[in-house]
């Protein structure tokens, strides 16, 4: 397989449906994760006069964040496969006197990032999807300069984010039987393994390696917000594709899941992470 066509799955898909819902859910996903990415981004600390990188910036709301800290005289690169999210990111506003921001289509595992261009990397979930990952970090690397930092969070295993699990324990007895996943192909969870990412963040030459935990709670919106989030968001959503006349009787076994979740009018998901952090010796 050619580097050009090693995420060639990935970028169809980001570039289809899945990057169309994530365009249309953008403020109620923005809401529900910006804590994870908050974790992340202040354990990257990113300076004024910096430059970063986001990878994976999705629809643009960590790469505005990055663009206010930065300032004055910093920088911020949002890349991402998806041009549907990439053409919402470029619409966002721009905080007055944020730095300078842009945001560019690119597969960060091949695509030239720019020698030594970048003072730190930023990822909310946005490194899990490579068809290489190892290639992909040591690409990423290249673009940092010596003693560059790297800072993302990543999903810990699927079984501790109800989020994706909840629904689909919730519809099981509705669905056809469903192939086992393969934990090591690129998707959300392809992360899960601490030791499987200090390995791949190692072989790409990182150094100063630090895996840590870090859990906390969700909102999901009303039960309604919720239930149509998973209809169209997650691993259920994508069983229902193939089954939609289903629908009708999973939303009804989905929305009393959630049900039994909700406090003070709002869905409360935990979530469990990774925050990771490296640098570029």
């Amino acid at each position: 397989m050619s580097d050009a066509a090693a995420n060639a799955a990935q970028i169809e898909n980001w570039n289809l449906r899945t990057g169309e819902i994530w365009v249309r859910f953008q403020p109620r996903l923005d809401a529900q994760i910006s804590p994870l990415g908050e974790q992340a981004m202040t354990a990257l600390a990113p300076a004024a006069g910096e430059r970063v990188l986001d990878i994976g910036c999705g629809c643009g709301q960590t790469s505005v964040n990055l663009a206010t800290r930065v300032a004055p005289g910093g920088a911020v690169l949002g890349v991402d496969v998806s041009e549907p999210m990439l053409g919402l990111a470029r619409s966002r506003p721009r905080p007055a006197g944020a730095a300078p921001l842009d945001f560019r289509r690119a597969d960060a595992q091949v695509e030239d990032l720019g020698a030594g261009a970048f003072d730190a990397v930023f990822s909310r979930f946005g490194v899990m999807f490579f068809a290489d990952p190892s290639a992909a970090f040591a690409n990423i690397r290249a673009a940092l300069r010596p003693g560059g930092r790297l800072s993302f969070v990543c999903w810990r295993a699927m079984a501790l984010n109800p989020m994706m699990t909840a629904p689909l324990e919730a519809a099981r007895a509705l669905l056809p039987p469903l192939p086992p996943a393969d934990p090591l192909a690129p998707g959300p969870f392809a992360f899960a393994d601490a030791a499987r990412v200090r390995g791949i963040l190692g072989a790409a030459g990182f150094t100063d390696i630090v895996i840590s935990p870090f859990d906390a709670d969700l909102v999901g919106g009303t039960l309604e917000e919720a239930v149509e989030l998973s209809l169209f968001v997650g691993p259920l959503a994508t069983v229902l594709r193939d089954n939609p006349q289903l629908r009708e009787p999973v939303t009804n076994a989905v929305r009393e899941t959630w049900r039994a979740r909700l406090k003070d009018g709002v869905v409360v998901i935990p979530a469990a992470v990774w925050i990771v952090t490296a640098t570029n010796a």
